[in-house]
């Protein structure tokens, strides 16, 4: 098995994965990926696709992440891991699914409008 080259995005963030047999290093921008993802909730989501398909500490993984806040950043590589999961066996396909892995969440930051302070906000009316 060569390198598994995939990506996954979520709002505006970014991520860009290369995954490989190794022993379960994670390699975020050059980083350690509990040195970038400090918190535990974004360290449990990035590891989320391995405990649920059983391979951890299998692969090791190479991340270039760029775009959007943290928390994004942490679901766009959760997307790209899981991806290259099924690329590897797609027998991890049914249980990554049913958790709602493989699916690239939609929601965007809806645009602001001309003659609106924000997007949805109003200037106040005046009748008279």
């Amino acid at each position: 098995m060569d390198v598994i080259n995939t990506s996954g995005r979520r709002k505006t963030a970014v991520a860009r994965v290369y995954m490989k047999p190794g022993n379960g290093n994670i390699t975020v921008n050059k980083r350690d990926y509990s040195e970038y993802f400090t918190t535990g909730t974004l360290q449990y989501i990035v590891k989320q696709p391995f405990e649920i398909t059983n391979n951890q500490g299998k692969y090791d993984v190479k991340v270039n992440l760029n775009g959007g806040g943290i928390k994004g950043q942490a679901e766009a590589l959760r997307l790209a891991i899981s991806k290259a999961l099924v690329e590897v066996d797609a027998e991890y396909r049914p249980p990554l699914k049913a958790k709602g892995l493989l699916r690239r969440d939609p929601r965007m930051v809806e645009r602001k409008k001309p003659g609106q302070p924000k997007a949805r906000k109003k200037f106040q009316f005046s009748k008279r």
